[in-house]
């Protein structure tokens, strides 16, 4: 695993802020982090990146421990936090480079670069504005771009889209997309957009009040709550009428001549279901499979709608 941690616990004074928590994240993947308010999932993100220690916890990223290799670590990750590490008074080619000079890099290799990296993220005719005149969804591109200067293994991205436009916030998911499948690059992400889950993750953990409460896929997630439906339309009364005594209690709609059948839109349970229909000689003239998406996820495991605003 390129992220391993077990039993990872962080208190703040009284309040328990991660509560024993498990995570392993494989290489080239996107694993997301989500929350509400006060949940702690940028504690953990400043915990793995080496910014706050744990109270207790074992952690290994890419095979340096965290506790007793605190300089292998960085040395293999980049951070984009919630805001912007950008010097606005300088241009977006002078980021970079200064970026290129922190990590002790040669003038000569940091500016190659920097150059490279303004043209992989459309920032050519803005490298020489200064940074405080960028868009959002600009700052937001070198903001990534500065954390690529060292060429890391793991990025931890904590809300990288928060306060961009819906182009902009698209356009910042083909990067990630493209940095996971060229590069091989493993993403940490938190966010608070489900949406952005659902396009980027590989695999979701639901952190709530310190507890990691649920883990795995979105679509594992998604048959984690009540809801999920197969809808069946029939073209007429009379085979509306007969899949309705072969299926039982099931809702109906007369009027648009459908059944509504609970499932969790399985192969198995479509299988059974199509199965069920043919025994007693009946063919739908289509069906549609509903399930919960991460929003109903979201609420049935914390109680509450994804917040608006992060924090800590």
């Amino acid at each position: 695993m390129t992220i391993s941690a077990s039993g990872l616990r962080k208190n703040f004074g009284d309040q328990v802020v991660l509560d024993g928590i498990d995570l392993d994240v494989p290489e080239g993947t996107v694993f997301s982090l989500l929350g509400p308010n006060g949940a702690g999932k940028t504690t953990a993100v400043q915990i793995l990146s080496t910014l706050i220690g744990a109270d207790a916890g074992e952690v290994t990223i890419c095979g340096h421990d965290l506790r007793h290799d605190p300089d292998g670590v960085r040395s293999v990750i980049g951070v984009t936090g919630q805001f912007s590490a950008i010097d606005g008074l300088l241009t977006g080619e002078e980021n970079l480079v200064l970026m290129a000079d922190l990590r002790h890099l040669p003038r000569r290799e940091g500016r190659r670069i920097a150059r490279r990296l303004l043209a992989r993220f459309d920032l050519e005719d803005a490298a020489t504005r200064r940074a405080a005149t960028y868009s959002g969804g600009q700052r937001r591109r070198l903001d990534l771009a500065m954390t690529l200067v060292g060429d890391p293994r793991v990025i931890f991205l904590d809300e990288p889209t928060t306060g961009l436009d819906p182009r902009s916030r698209h356009g910042l998911w083909q990067i990630i997309r493209e940095l996971v499948a060229s590069a091989g690059v493993t993403i940490f992400l938190t966010t608070q957009y489900l949406e952005e889950a659902d396009q980027l993750a590989d695999r979701i953990a639901v952190l709530d009040r310190g507890e990691l409460v649920a883990q795995g896929t979105s679509d594992e997630l998604k048959k984690l709550v009540p809801g999920g439906h197969v809808s069946l339309r029939f073209g007429d009364a009379r085979s509306l009428d007969a899949a309705a005594r072969a299926l039982g209690p099931v809702g109906r709609d007369d009027e648009a001549l459908t059944l509504q059948v609970p499932g969790d839109g399985g192969v198995r349970s479509l299988r059974a279901l199509l199965d069920e229909l043919d025994r007693a000689a009946v063919e739908p003239d289509g069906l549609t499979v509903h399930t919960p998406d991460l929003d109903d996820v979201f609420f049935a495991l914390t109680g509450r709608a994804i917040p608006e605003e992060s924090a800590r």
